[in-house]
């Protein structure tokens, strides 16, 4: 029986190549769920209050025109990724997409997830210069430091 691997997946670079690195690393048999948190910024499309300023309201549409090709686009790198691992041989059974909408953070959300029977996480590390993620960090990072029963698995 395969194990419960829960793959990270945002639209990047880095996160197709962790899907592309699980692909060609572990057997068909794991189970995969490719996890993705998304900001819950469509509440303000639909926003119609005095209290929003001038500027928003002007740029409402605009706004919530890039949070729409965002999320197609996020939809279309989610595709590409469980077709990178059903030509690997996973099968689609063995493939799950799950979307959420941000609760608390994205590093916390994924942590949460984790909770859920997960063996391990696989995650893309962000390449983001040394000094800006010691002083902010990264989502990678907060998983590694965060996550209490499960292992964690980045990929450069």
């Amino acid at each position: 029986m395969g194990k419960k691997i829960l793959v990270a997946f945002d639209d990047s670079e880095n996160a197709i190549r962790a899907v592309e690195f699980l692909a060609k690393t572990f057997t068909a048999e794991h189970r995969v769920t490719l996890f993705s948190v998304l900001q819950d910024s469509a509440a303000l499309c639909d926003m119609n209050s005095p209290e929003l300023t001038p500027y928003f309201q002007e740029q409402q549409h605009s706004f919530c025109t890039l949070e729409e090709k965002k999320k197609s686009l996020l939809s279309s790198a989610l595709e590409q990724a469980k077709d990178i691992l059903v030509q690997a041989g996973f099968s689609e059974d063995n493939i799950d997409m799950k979307l959420d909408f941000k609760a608390k953070g994205v590093a916390r959300d994924i942590v949460n997830e984790a909770t859920n029977g997960y063996d391990l996480v696989v995650l893309g590390r962000r390449g983001i210069s040394g000094i800006r993620e010691f002083f902010f960090g990264s989502v990678s990072q907060k998983v590694l430091h965060s996550a209490g029963n499960v292992s964690i698995l980045i990929i450069n």
